[in-house]
Formats: structure tokens, C-alpha cells, sequence
């Protein structure tokens, strides 16, 4: 292999890390209430699921990027998966089993991934080019970078439970710019203003995500009262 293909595979690995600091958050967030033995198979497992995802939607699904709507319900799902992490409380439903807290925390991974990667699929392509070996095999050696990130953001979160909201809201701010760059969007209100309005809808989507978890969170004593 020459020189060309490994500087290649070097450039696919980088972006990918780049690409994977909000996958890394939500593998932590998914994470963080699972027995300590299941940690490291749901963070494994997870990491995986984020992986094969972006392989197919760079592969298969880029091309949908520009459908109607897409984006907005991407990022619709995404604000509730957002709330739903911090609403989730460890013990909440004691009767669910280990096995069932491990595939549901997959399921959660494989769901946010599932939209955010729809952005990052285009990068990760540029890079590759038409090499699909060296895109597959780039992303598979990124697997233990993200399990790498995912667990330094989990010990952060065990010791700084603040930043499970700031995980939320993160992917809140996600959710709005996503949203606000639909093509539906875009027609309705024209480029300009998407630009022009791109960070108070990101700041509107972290604030919003946070708001609603509050309100939940609170209401739950009440209701149990």
C-alpha cells in the first residue's frame, strides 16, 4: 500500500474523531445507569452500532439528505431522546432487568447516531472518496477512540452530575441546527436568514431540551405526592 492510501486512512480516522464527540456523549449518557460489568459491553456495543451506522449512511443514505422534512423530524427525534436521558432516573423501574437496561441503552445510541450521522456521513465520504475499504476500515479503527471518549465522559459524569444537562442540552443544540437547515426551511425563509438565525435557534433548542426535562423532572414528586 503506498503512502497516498495511509495518509488517506490517517485523514478518514481523524475526521471520524472529530465527527465522534456527540456520539461519544450520548454513548455516556446512554450508559451511565448500567451495572459496572455492563458498562464497558454497552459503551463496546454502542460504539459499534454508532460505526456500522455511519458506514451505511455514508455508503447508502447520503443522497437523502436533501429530502423535505428529513431533517426536521431528525432533529425532533433527537430533542426527544435528548429529554428522555435526563429524565430516565437510575432505579425509576427497578423491575427491569440488566439485560433489558443494556439493550435499551443500545437502542438509544443506535437512534441518536442514526440522525446526527446524517450530517457527518458527507465529511467522512470527502475524505474517503471512492474507497470504500479504506472508509470501512477507517471507521472501524476509530471504534476504541469513541469507546475511549465515551468513557472519560462517563467518570466526568459520575463525578459532575451537572453535565448529564449539559449532554442535553448539547444535543438540543444539535436538534435546532439541524432543524433549522431542513431544505423545507431553507425555501421557506431563504439562505440568508438560515445563517442569520443559526445560533439563537441552536441556543433555542439547548434552552428548550433543558425547560422540558426541568418541568418533568419536577413534576414527577408532585404526581408521586
Amino acid at each position: 500500500m503506498d503512502s497516498i492510501f495511509w495518509i488517506g486512512l490517517l485523514e478518514v480516522v481523524w475526521i471520524n474523531i472529530i465527527l465522534s464527540g456527540d456520539n461519544a456523549v450520548v454513548i455516556a449518557l446512554a450508559c451511565k445507569d448500567l451495572p459496572d460489568r455492563q458498562r464497558l459491553i454497552g459503551m463496546i456495543m454502542g460504539a459499534g452500532v454508532a460505526i456500522l451506522l455511519r458506514v451505511v449512511f455514508t455508503l447508502m443514505v447520503a443522497t437523502l439528505l436533501d429530502l423535505p422534512f428529513l431533517r426536521l423530524a431528525g432533529g425532533a427525534l433527537l430533542v426527544w431522546i435528548a429529554i428522555k436521558l435526563v429524565t430516565d432516573e437510575a432505579g425509576d423501574d427497578d423491575h427491569i432487568r440488566s439485560s433489558d437496561q443494556l439493550w435499551y441503552a443500545v437502542r438509544t445510541v443506535a437512534i441518536a447516531d442514526a440522525v446526527m450521522s446524517l450530517d457527518n456521513v458527507l465529511a467522512i465520504a470527502a475524505v474517503a472518496r471512492d474507497s470504500r475499504f479504506m472508509l470501512v476500515l477507517g471507521l472501524i479503527i476509530s471504534i476504541p477512540l469513541i469507546v475511549a471518549g465515551a468513557s472519560l465522559i462517563m467518570k466526568l459524569l459520575e463525578r459532575l452530575p451537572i453535565l448529564v444537562w449539559a449532554g442535553a442540552a448539547l444535543l438540543g443544540w444539535l436538534a435546532g441546527d439541524m432543524m433549522l437547515n431542513d431544505p423545507v426551511v431553507k425555501r421557506a425563509i431563504g439562505i440568508d436568514a438560515v445563517h442569520r438565525f443559526e445560533l439563537p435557534t441552536e441556543v433555542i433548542g439547548a434552552l428548550f431540551v433543558i425547560g422540558v426535562a426541568y418541568l418533568i423532572r419536577r413534576a414527577r414528586p408532585a404526581a408521586a405526592a
